[in-house]
Protein backbone atom coordinates (compact mmCIF):
# COMPACT_ATOMS: atom_id res chain seq x y z
CA UNK A 1 0.00 0.00 0.00
CA UNK A 2 1.34 3.61 -0.68
CA UNK A 3 1.94 5.71 2.13
CA UNK A 4 0.71 9.06 2.18
CA UNK A 5 4.52 10.42 2.56
CA UNK A 6 5.40 8.59 -0.57
CA UNK A 7 3.22 10.90 -2.32
CA UNK A 8 4.00 14.39 -0.38
CA UNK A 9 6.21 16.72 -2.07
CA UNK A 10 5.78 15.12 -5.63
CA UNK A 11 3.56 17.86 -7.27
CA UNK A 12 5.84 20.88 -5.58
CA UNK A 13 8.84 19.02 -6.99
CA UNK A 14 7.78 18.65 -10.48
CA UNK A 15 5.78 21.91 -10.86
CA UNK A 16 9.34 23.55 -9.90
CA UNK A 17 11.53 21.03 -12.27
CA UNK A 18 9.38 22.54 -14.60
CA UNK A 19 8.31 26.27 -14.18
CA UNK A 20 11.87 26.73 -13.24
CA UNK A 21 11.45 28.30 -9.90
CA UNK A 22 10.34 27.65 -6.42
CA UNK A 23 8.42 31.26 -7.17
CA UNK A 24 6.90 30.44 -10.45
CA UNK A 25 5.67 26.90 -9.26
CA UNK A 26 4.44 28.65 -6.31
CA UNK A 27 1.99 30.81 -8.31
CA UNK A 28 1.42 27.57 -10.79
CA UNK A 29 0.18 25.75 -7.15
CA UNK A 30 -1.20 28.78 -5.77
CA UNK A 31 1.37 28.31 -2.92
CA UNK A 32 4.31 30.46 -1.27
CA UNK A 33 7.64 30.00 -2.32
CA UNK A 34 8.42 29.75 1.16
CA UNK A 35 5.95 26.90 1.45
CA UNK A 36 7.61 25.05 -1.87
CA UNK A 37 10.96 25.38 -0.70
CA UNK A 38 10.13 23.79 2.60
CA UNK A 39 8.49 20.74 0.81
CA UNK A 40 11.52 20.26 -0.82
CA UNK A 41 13.50 20.38 1.64
CA UNK A 42 11.05 17.59 3.48
CA UNK A 43 11.15 15.41 0.14
CA UNK A 44 15.20 15.35 0.03
CA UNK A 45 15.42 14.76 3.79
CA UNK A 46 12.79 11.57 3.59
CA UNK A 47 15.13 10.82 0.19
CA UNK A 48 18.07 10.88 1.74
CA UNK A 49 19.78 12.82 -1.54
CA UNK A 50 19.94 16.08 -3.14
CA UNK A 51 17.02 16.66 -5.98
CA UNK A 52 18.52 20.63 -6.74
CA UNK A 53 21.94 22.12 -6.99
CA UNK A 54 20.56 25.88 -5.95
CA UNK A 55 22.68 29.08 -6.51
CA UNK A 56 21.31 32.67 -6.20
CA UNK A 57 20.46 32.72 -9.75
CA UNK A 58 19.46 29.27 -10.94
CA UNK A 59 18.12 26.56 -9.63
CA UNK A 60 19.23 23.13 -11.58
CA UNK A 61 18.42 19.23 -11.41
CA UNK A 62 20.76 16.88 -9.76
CA UNK A 63 21.68 13.33 -11.14
CA UNK A 64 19.42 11.86 -8.78
CA UNK A 65 16.94 14.31 -9.15
CA UNK A 66 16.91 14.48 -12.64
CA UNK A 67 16.06 10.73 -12.58
CA UNK A 68 13.76 11.04 -9.81
CA UNK A 69 11.93 13.60 -11.99
CA UNK A 70 11.69 11.17 -14.72
CA UNK A 71 9.70 8.61 -12.16
CA UNK A 72 7.11 11.35 -10.78
CA UNK A 73 6.69 12.79 -14.21
CA UNK A 74 5.42 9.03 -15.52
CA UNK A 75 3.48 8.61 -12.36
CA UNK A 76 1.89 12.01 -12.65
CA UNK A 77 0.90 11.33 -15.99
CA UNK A 78 -0.75 7.45 -15.89
CA UNK A 79 -2.66 9.44 -12.29
CA UNK A 80 -4.14 12.26 -15.31
CA UNK A 81 -5.00 9.43 -17.34
CA UNK A 82 -6.63 7.43 -14.49
CA UNK A 83 -8.75 10.44 -14.31
CA UNK A 84 -9.30 11.30 -18.03
CA UNK A 85 -11.05 7.43 -17.72
CA UNK A 86 -13.20 7.63 -14.90
CA UNK A 87 -14.20 10.93 -16.09
CA UNK A 88 -14.93 9.31 -19.42
CA UNK A 89 -16.93 6.79 -17.53
CA UNK A 90 -19.41 9.25 -15.81
CA UNK A 91 -20.11 10.83 -19.04
CA UNK A 92 -20.64 7.60 -21.08
CA UNK A 93 -20.68 3.68 -20.84
CA UNK A 94 -16.97 2.14 -21.32
CA UNK A 95 -15.63 -1.24 -20.19
CA UNK A 96 -16.69 -4.86 -20.29
CA UNK A 97 -19.97 -6.34 -18.82
CA UNK A 98 -20.70 -9.77 -18.34
CA UNK A 99 -24.84 -10.46 -18.67
CA UNK A 100 -26.68 -13.85 -17.65
CA UNK A 101 -29.53 -14.81 -19.53
CA UNK A 102 -32.24 -17.39 -20.15
CA UNK A 103 -31.66 -19.49 -23.04
CA UNK A 104 -34.29 -19.27 -25.75
CA UNK A 105 -35.64 -15.58 -24.12
CA UNK A 106 -32.05 -14.44 -24.49
CA UNK A 107 -32.00 -16.06 -28.04
CA UNK A 108 -34.69 -14.45 -29.25
CA UNK A 109 -35.86 -11.29 -27.23
CA UNK A 110 -32.87 -9.68 -25.34
CA UNK A 111 -30.06 -10.11 -28.01
CA UNK A 112 -31.54 -7.81 -30.64
CA UNK A 113 -31.16 -5.46 -27.54
CA UNK A 114 -28.17 -6.40 -26.86
CA UNK A 115 -27.03 -5.81 -30.35
CA UNK A 116 -28.56 -2.36 -30.80
CA UNK A 117 -26.79 -1.22 -26.93
CA UNK A 118 -23.38 -2.29 -28.40
CA UNK A 119 -24.24 -0.20 -31.99
CA UNK A 120 -24.83 3.18 -29.57
CA UNK A 121 -21.60 2.04 -27.03
CA UNK A 122 -19.06 0.55 -29.46
CA UNK A 123 -16.59 1.56 -26.19
CA UNK A 124 -18.09 -1.63 -24.19
CA UNK A 125 -17.13 -5.43 -24.30
CA UNK A 126 -19.86 -7.43 -23.69
CA UNK A 127 -19.85 -11.17 -22.44
CA UNK A 128 -22.96 -12.58 -22.65
CA UNK A 129 -23.98 -16.29 -20.48
CA UNK A 130 -26.59 -18.41 -21.61
CA UNK A 131 -28.10 -20.48 -19.27
CA UNK A 132 -31.46 -21.74 -18.19
CA UNK A 133 -29.99 -22.58 -14.47
CA UNK A 134 -29.89 -20.02 -11.68
CA UNK A 135 -26.97 -18.04 -12.04
CA UNK A 136 -25.30 -16.20 -8.77
CA UNK A 137 -24.33 -12.89 -9.76
CA UNK A 138 -21.37 -12.70 -7.08
CA UNK A 139 -19.74 -16.04 -7.61
CA UNK A 140 -20.10 -15.39 -11.15
CA UNK A 141 -18.94 -12.23 -11.47
CA UNK A 142 -22.30 -11.47 -13.50
CA UNK A 143 -23.29 -6.95 -13.98
CA UNK A 144 -26.87 -7.84 -14.97
CA UNK A 145 -29.11 -10.53 -15.14
CA UNK A 146 -32.62 -11.21 -17.34
CA UNK A 147 -33.94 -13.67 -14.86
CA UNK A 148 -37.88 -15.83 -15.63
CA UNK A 149 -39.27 -16.62 -12.38
CA UNK A 150 -37.07 -16.86 -9.12
CA UNK A 151 -37.84 -15.59 -5.12
CA UNK A 152 -40.79 -12.63 -4.96
CA UNK A 153 -38.27 -11.09 -2.89
CA UNK A 154 -34.52 -10.38 -3.24
CA UNK A 155 -32.12 -9.73 -1.19
CA UNK A 156 -31.27 -6.00 -0.36
CA UNK A 157 -27.30 -6.67 -2.17
CA UNK A 158 -29.52 -7.22 -5.14
CA UNK A 159 -31.18 -4.53 -7.35
CA UNK A 160 -34.26 -5.84 -9.07
CA UNK A 161 -36.72 -4.46 -11.75
CA UNK A 162 -40.01 -6.19 -12.65
CA UNK A 163 -40.82 -6.34 -16.12
CA UNK A 164 -44.10 -7.91 -16.03
CA UNK A 165 -45.39 -11.70 -16.38
CA UNK A 166 -45.12 -14.33 -19.42
CA UNK A 167 -49.04 -15.36 -20.47
CA UNK A 168 -49.33 -18.75 -21.10
CA UNK A 169 -51.85 -20.25 -24.07
CA UNK A 170 -52.57 -23.38 -25.38
CA UNK A 171 -52.18 -23.55 -28.99
CA UNK A 172 -51.89 -25.94 -31.75
CA UNK A 173 -51.10 -26.08 -35.72
CA UNK A 174 -54.26 -25.01 -38.02
CA UNK A 175 -53.55 -28.74 -39.55
CA UNK A 176 -53.83 -30.47 -36.19
CA UNK A 177 -56.41 -28.77 -35.44
CA UNK A 178 -58.23 -29.73 -38.85
CA UNK A 179 -57.48 -33.54 -38.18
CA UNK A 180 -58.54 -34.22 -34.32
CA UNK A 181 -60.90 -30.74 -33.58
CA UNK A 182 -60.62 -27.75 -31.83
CA UNK A 183 -61.24 -28.55 -28.23
CA UNK A 184 -63.83 -25.69 -26.00
CA UNK A 185 -63.09 -27.11 -22.77
CA UNK A 186 -60.56 -27.75 -21.01
CA UNK A 187 -62.04 -31.45 -20.17
CA UNK A 188 -61.98 -32.27 -24.27
CA UNK A 189 -57.97 -31.49 -23.58
CA UNK A 190 -57.50 -34.91 -22.60
CA UNK A 191 -58.80 -36.86 -25.62
CA UNK A 192 -55.82 -34.99 -27.66
CA UNK A 193 -52.31 -35.38 -28.18
CA UNK A 194 -49.69 -33.31 -25.45
CA UNK A 195 -46.69 -31.93 -26.25
CA UNK A 196 -45.21 -31.40 -22.61
CA UNK A 197 -42.16 -29.82 -21.50
CA UNK A 198 -39.98 -31.47 -19.76
CA UNK A 199 -37.83 -30.82 -16.66
CA UNK A 200 -34.55 -31.50 -15.45
CA UNK A 201 -35.58 -33.85 -12.48
CA UNK A 202 -37.32 -35.93 -15.43
CA UNK A 203 -40.59 -34.54 -14.22
CA UNK A 204 -43.65 -32.35 -16.92
CA UNK A 205 -44.91 -29.51 -16.45
CA UNK A 206 -48.66 -29.84 -15.34
CA UNK A 207 -50.93 -27.88 -17.37
CA UNK A 208 -52.12 -24.43 -15.32
CA UNK A 209 -55.54 -23.05 -15.63
CA UNK A 210 -57.98 -20.82 -13.26
CA UNK A 211 -60.45 -23.28 -11.56
CA UNK A 212 -64.30 -22.72 -11.06
CA UNK A 213 -63.41 -21.12 -7.79
CA UNK A 214 -60.77 -18.13 -9.42
CA UNK A 215 -57.81 -20.30 -8.11
CA UNK A 216 -54.60 -21.42 -9.90
CA UNK A 217 -54.78 -24.91 -10.86
CA UNK A 218 -53.02 -27.74 -12.75
CA UNK A 219 -53.57 -30.70 -14.23
CA UNK A 220 -51.19 -33.88 -14.77
CA UNK A 221 -51.53 -34.79 -18.47
CA UNK A 222 -51.06 -38.15 -20.17
CA UNK A 223 -48.77 -36.78 -22.73
CA UNK A 224 -47.67 -37.85 -26.34
CA UNK A 225 -44.06 -36.54 -26.21
CA UNK A 226 -42.39 -34.99 -23.71
CA UNK A 227 -39.38 -32.15 -24.38
CA UNK A 228 -36.75 -30.76 -21.86
CA UNK A 229 -36.32 -28.09 -24.53
CA UNK A 230 -38.71 -25.52 -25.16
CA UNK A 231 -37.48 -24.61 -29.11
CA UNK A 232 -37.82 -28.42 -29.30
CA UNK A 233 -41.57 -28.17 -27.96
CA UNK A 234 -42.72 -25.61 -30.26
CA UNK A 235 -41.00 -26.93 -33.34
CA UNK A 236 -43.06 -30.39 -32.61
CA UNK A 237 -46.88 -28.03 -31.96
CA UNK A 238 -45.44 -26.87 -35.63
CA UNK A 239 -45.35 -29.77 -37.00
CA UNK A 240 -48.64 -30.68 -36.29
CA UNK A 241 -48.08 -33.68 -33.37
CA UNK A 242 -50.17 -32.09 -30.68
CA UNK A 243 -51.63 -29.30 -28.64
CA UNK A 244 -48.67 -27.94 -25.89
CA UNK A 245 -49.19 -24.86 -23.68
CA UNK A 246 -46.98 -22.65 -23.94
CA UNK A 247 -45.55 -18.64 -23.08
CA UNK A 248 -46.72 -16.15 -25.90
CA UNK A 249 -43.30 -14.70 -26.22
CA UNK A 250 -41.95 -18.44 -27.62
CA UNK A 251 -45.04 -18.94 -30.11
CA UNK A 252 -45.47 -15.35 -30.91
CA UNK A 253 -43.41 -15.67 -34.29
CA UNK A 254 -45.16 -18.83 -35.25
CA UNK A 255 -48.46 -17.65 -34.70
CA UNK A 256 -47.88 -14.45 -36.83
CA UNK A 257 -46.82 -16.64 -39.39
CA UNK A 258 -49.46 -19.01 -39.33
CA UNK A 259 -47.49 -22.24 -37.85
CA UNK A 260 -49.45 -22.03 -34.99
CA UNK A 261 -52.76 -21.02 -33.63
CA UNK A 262 -53.85 -20.06 -29.93
CA UNK A 263 -57.17 -22.10 -28.19
CA UNK A 264 -59.10 -22.00 -25.69
CA UNK A 265 -58.74 -18.49 -25.08
CA UNK A 266 -61.00 -18.07 -22.14
CA UNK A 267 -57.65 -19.98 -20.07
CA UNK A 268 -55.09 -17.65 -20.88
CA UNK A 269 -53.33 -16.63 -17.80
CA UNK A 270 -50.20 -15.15 -16.60
CA UNK A 271 -46.85 -17.28 -16.11
CA UNK A 272 -43.96 -16.32 -14.60
CA UNK A 273 -42.34 -13.07 -13.89
CA UNK A 274 -39.77 -11.31 -15.67
CA UNK A 275 -36.77 -9.57 -13.80
CA UNK A 276 -33.91 -7.11 -14.73
CA UNK A 277 -31.71 -8.29 -11.29
CA UNK A 278 -28.03 -6.61 -10.81
CA UNK A 279 -25.35 -6.42 -7.86
CA UNK A 280 -26.46 -3.55 -6.59
CA UNK A 281 -23.31 -1.54 -5.77
CA UNK A 282 -22.65 -1.48 -9.52
CA UNK A 283 -25.89 0.13 -10.23
CA UNK A 284 -23.70 3.58 -10.00
CA UNK A 285 -21.66 2.66 -13.06
CA UNK A 286 -22.77 3.74 -16.03
CA UNK A 287 -22.18 0.95 -18.23
CA UNK A 288 -24.66 -0.60 -15.69
CA UNK A 289 -27.09 2.20 -15.32
CA UNK A 290 -27.17 2.17 -19.35
CA UNK A 291 -27.72 -1.23 -20.08
CA UNK A 292 -30.32 -1.66 -17.30
CA UNK A 293 -31.84 1.67 -18.96
CA UNK A 294 -31.66 -0.13 -22.54
CA UNK A 295 -33.08 -3.05 -21.19
CA UNK A 296 -36.20 -2.09 -19.29
CA UNK A 297 -37.77 -2.22 -22.59
CA UNK A 298 -37.95 -5.68 -22.73
CA UNK A 299 -41.14 -7.72 -23.08
CA UNK A 300 -42.09 -11.26 -22.29
CA UNK A 301 -45.95 -10.56 -23.56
Amino acid sequence: MIGNDLLKGIMPFVATVEAGSFSAAAERLNLTSSAISKSIAKLEQRLGSQLFERTTRSLRLTDAGEAYYQTCQRVVNELSEAETVLAAQRSHAVGRLRVAVPMTFGRTHVMPLINAFCHDNPDLRINMTFADRFVDLFEENIDIAVRIGGPADYPASLGMRYLGNEQLVFCAAPDYLQRYGTPQHLDELEQHRAIAYERVDGTNTPWRFIAADGRIASRTINHAMAMGDSEAQLSAVSAGLGIAQMATWLIRDAEQAGRVKIILPQLILDGLPLYLVWPRKKQLLPKVDALLHALQHLSIR
